[in-house]
């Protein structure tokens, strides 16, 4: 009983955490309190800083190295860099969907390509969610959607399926997320010279960046990481349908965001198809 309490209370923390990424760096950037090269660097800087601190507390070393993990650390990178990008002129709830749904189509399509079978349920599904998305960035009178926002957002979706295909082969999640995060401080460091006429900071701006990349990420991922050997692959990934409806309530109650029926509509069925795919699949 104890267990399964302790699992529930875990999985209610990590979902919250996870699901605020997008809160967060919406706030960030909608009142100006930091350009989004800045979010970014900050964001990676203190996830890499706690993940430092949990790594040498637990294996009381640095085992982290120069060969390895360099094309995860760029596709977190990518991730990172574009998402805030793309929160410059993105709802918060808006975001969350469109890079969830990126995430999973991408890590559907990997499979297929790596000649995953296709049935009549898995192909519906993935109809249904493509389908989704597209109805959600198709332009109306009434709701202007940024496609060049949403385009950014894709890309960040994208990079973090890779980053999530890269990570299945990890041993070692701590150490790994910690390298991947400290590697990608390089890449921040080399596109430094494109966005440095663009830089401003606040202490508010810090602050987030810190929670965002700090706690919600660094420490959700590690939680996610520790849950995931405990709960079925069905349950994980449909618990993942959770984040973009939590990040859309939020982004409503903390941001005055607009909560659309083409929103509503869109994030139906948009998770209604990866739902079935992965009813399917598993």
């Amino acid at each position: 009983m104890f267990m399964n309490f302790k699992l529930i209370f875990l999985t209610t923390i990590t979902l919250f955490f996870l699901s605020t990424s997008s809160l967060l760096g919406r706030a960030a950037l909608i009142h100006n309190s930091i350009d989004a090269y800045s979010f970014s660097f900050f964001r990676l800087f203190f996830g890499a800083l706690v993940l430092l601190i949990i790594l040498y507390s637990k294996e009381k070393k640095f085992n982290l190295t120069l060969t390895k993990n360099w094309h995860s650390s760029f596709a977190l990178f990518l991730y990172a860099i574009c998402f805030s990008y793309a929160y410059i002129n993105l709802e918060a709830g808006l975001g969350a969907l469109i890079l969830f749904a990126s995430v999973q189509l991408t890590i559907i399509v990997v499979a297929l390509i790596k000649k995953e079978r296709l049935n009549f349920i898995k192909s519906l599904g993935i109809i249904v969610s493509f389908g989704g998305l597209v109805y959600l960035l198709y332009p109306t009178q009434n709701i202007e959607i940024s496609i060049y926002h949403s385009i950014l957002m894709i890309i960040s979706g994208i990079a973090w399926g890779f980053y999530t295909i890269f990570g299945r082969v990890s041993s070692n999640a701590v150490l790994n997320t910690t390298d991947n995060f400290c590697k990608s401080l390089f890449y921040l460091a080399i596109f430094f010279i494109l966005f440095i006429d663009n830089l401003h900071v606040s202490s508010y701006g810090i602050f987030l960046a810190f929670i965002s990349g700090g706690i919600t990420s660094a420490i959700g991922y590690l939680l996610w990481y520790y849950l995931l050997p405990n709960i079925k692959i069905t349950t994980s990934g449909i618990l993942q349908l959770l984040i973009p409806p939590i990040a859309i309530f939020l982004g409503v109650i903390f941001l005055d965001e607009n909560l659309t029926l083409k929103l509503i509509f869109s994030a139906t069925i948009i998770l209604s198809g990866i739902y079935i795919y992965l009813l399917s699949r598993h």
